[in-house]
């Protein structure tokens, strides 16, 4: 009898990961551009594992599905992480918007164009996961690039002080509301978040790490449908004292008729209206004396409230600290984790001499 050892290669987390995209794609029956379908990887496997499995027994390839396939196939290609538990095709749908949130162009799709959608990881240092995404333009989106909260700012300044035009093709206003999109997810101390005006509402589904800004958002959202005179009221009898009140009223004064001014034709017109209208120096002073008679336990606390008392215009959830950044993969920096996920046995195989 003789005896033969030998161990079966390892499976990374990446090769996993390009294995069960190629299945996808074949659960689909489509195929990925060239010449990723064609060179030999995990990925190629997956899609000739999946297309021997399927066979004509595919789903129907919708737009939501197509994007997120090339989102994963993106973020695959660079080694970026995806949750996929709740990054789903009909998460994609619910994030997408018509104009760009920076720009505010109109955005197309596949014309290989800046004006392209695409999706943007808002927290750089985190992978393509449910609350850390928002919809941009293809030209937003690089100009952005790896920059930050902070990183914006500066690049205000720049501009403002009359050393440049612009910064990778983005004004002034526009790296404003890059910065403010950016502070959304980054945890900022309450006396810093407390005096930044809302100059991009925030993208469906994108998590709030700021309650302060998390109050700014509710509030203003409420001029988004109709009705908000009485809910703002019921909204003021939840504010803790008159001191409060008097304050809240004050803001809400100075915000409301620059809202009203500029009209409201449909609602992407609207939300800019009231992200304009926070440029104004006295909506942004009288916002600040407001928010200064509250703490971030107070402003947590006052939305959670409101929208048990169904004053909310949209959906709001309360997340833990733990879970609000779960599966995100801040400590990879958003990258795969260069893991082993499977590593067989030395295995023997036995044979019989003739």
């Amino acid at each position: 009898m003789t005896t033969e050892l030998f161990t079966a290669p390892t499976l990374t987390a990446h090769e996993h990961i390009g294995f069960e995209l190629g299945w996808d794609y074949a659960h689909y029956r489509l195929v990925p551009p060239a010449p990723y379908a064609q060179e030999p990887s995990p990925l190629r496997n997956g899609l000739l594992a999946g297309a021997a499995a399927f066979g004509s027994r595919t789903l129907q390839p919708t737009r939501p599905v197509r994007k997120w396939l090339q989102l994963r196939l993106h973020a695959w290609l660079r080694g970026r992480s995806v949750e996929l538990v709740q990054v789903t095709p009909h998460y994609l749908q619910q994030i997408d918007v018509s104009h760009c949130p920076i720009t505010r162009g109109p955005l197309s799709t596949a014309m290989l164009d800046a004006s392209d959608a695409s999706v943007d990881r808002v927290r750089n240092d985190a992978g393509y996961a449910a609350g850390n995404l928002a919809v941009m333009s293809t030209k937003a989106n690089h100009a952005k690039a790896g920059y930050g909260f902070h990183d914006a700012l500066q690049f205000v300044k720049q501009i403002e002080s009359g050393k440049l035009g612009g910064i990778d093709g983005l004004t002034a206003a526009q790296w404003s509301r890059v910065a403010v999109l950016c502070s959304f997810v980054e945890p900022l101390p309450h006396e810093v978040a407390r005096t930044l005006p809302l100059l991009v509402l925030p993208p469906n589904r994108l998590r709030l790490f700021n309650p302060v800004q998390a109050l700014q958002a509710f509030v203003s959202q409420q001029l988004l449908a109709p009705g908000w005179s009485h809910r703002v009221s019921r909204f003021e009898d939840l504010l803790p004292g008159k001191p409060a009140r008097r304050a809240f009223q004050a803001f809400f004064h100075a915000l409301l008729p620059r809202v009203l001014e500029a009209g409201r034709s449909d609602t992407v017109h609207a939300r800019w209206a009231i992200e304009d209208a926070w440029r104004n120096p006295l909506v942004l002073k009288r916002w600040t004396a407001f928010a200064s008679l509250l703490n971030a336990e107070q402003c947590e606390a006052l939305v959670a409230r409101a929208a048990a008392r169904k004053l909310a215009t949209s959906h709001v959830e309360r997340v833990g600290d733990e879970q609000a950044t779960d599966g995100w993969n801040v400590e990879s920096r958003g990258y795969v984790p260069h893991a082993v996920l499977m590593k067989r046995t030395p295995a023997v195989q036995a044979s019989l001499p003739l």
